[in-house]
């Protein structure tokens, strides 16, 4: 279950321009965990539609607290081997 405050999501949403709550439509390929918080935090990256998305997350209560969800950078989709093949997957 993705779970998300509705005041950060208003704020994803005119950053990035889509919803947190879309992070339950990733399709993921690749996680990483994220050290530069004292809170663990992860970033996943995947395929929303035929659009490569960073999730990035936190574990709480037993539940994936979306943070932020945007557009994945060139550099992270070449470094975590999201490939554009697994976009065209129908």
């Amino acid at each position: 279950m993705i779970v998300f405050d509705p005041e950060k999501d208003k704020v994803n949403i005119a950053k990035h321009g889509i919803s947190l709550g879309r992070a339950a439509d990733l399709d993921v390929f690749a996680r990483v965990a994220d050290d530069r918080f004292a809170e663990p935090r992860f970033r996943a990256y995947g395929i929303i539609g035929s659009v490569f998305f960073c999730l990035a997350y936190t574990i709480r209560d037993g539940h994936v607290r979306a943070i932020s969800l945007r557009r994945a950078h060139s550099k992270e989709i070449r470094r975590y081997g999201i490939y554009e093949d697994k976009a065209q997957k129908d």
